[in-house]
């Protein structure tokens, strides 16, 4: 028989292995972005960013400064959806391409920057979202030609199709400048100029970005799922024990256990102790050592 001495222990163990960072997962959205794609797209918005903020204050006068917040990759109706309903919307033509791109932003704050470069300070008499003028919407199309010219020099090797305006849509739900289906890359932005704020989004046809990120494609067909899944799965890390046969005892044993009591547990030495992978018992093993660190044999196999 082999005995066991109850020892004092710290929760701590516990605590930091249930400390870990948690992530949900949507199943009706599977398609992401591979890590180092995410990466790579991530640095290049964050240039674009850079860029389209010092050309926003060359063109209003007033100090501006764009941020991109993230980049993900949606289909073209969830992207859609996420929109407000009444919105700027740039439709931007891509050679070769029958999808658009989109840089998306709201009018009033479009507005607010014309007014800035009109020598105003900023402030509209009309806060609520609507269509551009003719000349209002001239104005903006200058700050899109700029704002592109910057998004080809920062996407760089990935933007190899020409891009151009190609019209305005203030109807999120109506522009139709991809199928609804159709993945988009979306980097999502947040634009100061002077005291205001305002988000905005430029989405792309992954189309036209993924082939240039390299070998590792996430949109990979259909068919291959189950080898891509069995990859998966045989390279996700599981948590490997030993354990004795279990002993019967009473609540009220338990109950009373203090530091330095006995507890009997009803296992052979002789006998091979049991391999268990996520808590489901796969084999039998015995007690070793590999250097100066316990191991184990298997000896047996379920």
């Amino acid at each position: 028989m082999l005995d066991v001495t109850v020892q004092e222990h710290s929760a701590a163990g516990g605590a930091s292995r249930a400390g870990g960072t948690v992530e949900l997962y949507d199943f009706r959205r599977p398609t992401t972005l591979a890590r180092e794609h995410s990466r790579v797209l991530e640095l290049a918005f964050e240039t674009f960013a850079r860029q389209w903020g010092t050309q926003l204050t060359a063109k209003v006068r007033v100090l501006s400064q764009v941020t991109c917040e993230q980049v993900l990759m949606f289909s073209y109706d969830e992207y859609a959806a996420s929109l407000p309903s009444t919105t700027a919307m740039v439709l931007l033509a891509v050679d070769d391409i029958d999808s658009k791109a989109v840089i998306q932003f709201p009018t009033s704050a479009a507005l607010s920057w014309i007014t800035y470069m009109l020598g105003g300070h900023g402030a509209t008499t009309n806060t609520g979202e609507r269509k551009f003028t003719q000349v209002e919407q001239a104005l903006v199309r200058r700050l899109m030609d700029d704002a592109l010219e910057d998004l080809r020099y920062s996407l760089g090797a990935l933007l190899v199709n020409r891009v151009s305006v190609d019209g305005f849509q203030y109807n999120s739900q109506f522009a139709q400048a991809a199928a609804t289906s159709d993945l988009m890359i979306v980097a999502g932005f947040d634009i100061r100029v002077g005291e205001s704020t305002a988000k905005a989004t430029v989405a792309v046809p992954a189309e036209v970005l993924l082939p240039q990120l390299g070998d590792a494609n996430p949109t990979s067909a259909v068919t291959d799922a189950p080898r891509l899944m069995r990859s998966q799965v045989a390279s996700a890390p599981v948590s490997v024990s030993l354990r004795l046969e279990p002993a019967m005892v009473r609540p009220s044993m338990v109950l009373n256990l203090a530091v330095g009591d006995l507890l009997p547990i009803p296992h052979p030495q002789h006998r091979p102790l049991e391999v268990a992978v996520e808590g489901q018992p796969m084999g039998r093993a015995a007690v070793g050592s590999n250097g100066s660190r316990l191991a184990c044999v298997v000896v047996s196999t379920a």
